[in-house]
């Protein structure tokens, strides 16, 4: 497998655009980067596109919250 995207998976990935100028429109409009080759069709390199594509793995942190009741003590001494 090439580390780039062929450009059936592009035609996919873009349908029904089919220009090569609408389809980098709409690649970047993803939030990709992508490359032009020289005869003006679009370059996308596939660890990229996995990486923008995946939905992140959720963290197990919670949100961080002030310590209201912290905060009540120190301005009560002050």
């Amino acid at each position: 497998m090439p580390p780039w995207l062929s450009q059936a998976e592009i035609d996919d990935l873009c349908a029904p655009l089919t220009q090569y100028a609408a389809q980098l429109r709409f690649i970047r409009g993803l939030g990709l980067t992508v490359r032009t080759k020289p005869n003006g069709a679009p370059l996308l390199m596939r660890a990229h596109f996995e990486e923008v594509m995946t939905p992140a793995k959720k963290s197990k942190h919670t949100k961080c919250q002030p310590n209201s009741a912290g905060l009540r003590l120190a301005y009560a001494k002050g």
